[in-house]
């Protein structure tokens, strides 16, 4: 499993849309997207956030660990 159908994973298991997340993170709809799609990866900063607001590691999110 990616970092983006990681990071799909747990939005949509805490239903929330992809709009939702972006304001919580403080970026576009458009970016948080193709973070989800890996066109894109999340700077550091990002990715952070997206742990903290989850309550996960970034080893969970980076894959190199299989559990949160």
């Amino acid at each position: 499993m990616d970092l983006g159908e990681r990071i799909k994973d747990l939005r949509t298991a805490n239903k929330l849309t992809q709009q939702q997340i972006a304001d919580i993170l403080g970026i576009s709809r458009v970016n948080y997207t193709r973070y989800e799609t890996n066109v894109n990866k999340p700077d550091y900063d990002i990715l952070v956030k997206i742990a903290d607001y989850y309550e996960v590691s970034t080893d969970f999110l980076l894959g190199r660990k299989n559990f949160p």
